[in-house]
């Protein structure tokens, strides 16, 4: 599963067929791999707003 969500993330147009399979084939349903793609994009998504908008990190988050 984080194989996955990192691969969406960094890599995100390497994205195949296999990649679900290998979730499936690792006990993950089809709901499951939904929720694994909602959560991994809508990270990315928030962070690309913050980002974008120049919102500091917060005071606890080091280097």
């Amino acid at each position: 599963m984080l194989e996955y969500a990192v691969k969406l993330t960094l890599q995100p147009g390497d994205m195949k067929r296999d990649d679900v399979d290998a979730l499936r084939s690792a006990g993950f349903s089809d709901r499951d791999i939904l929720d694994i793609v909602e959560v991994t994009a809508y990270y990315a998504y928030v962070n690309r707003i913050a980002d974008g908008l120049g919102v500091p990190d917060e005071a606890w988050i080091q280097d």
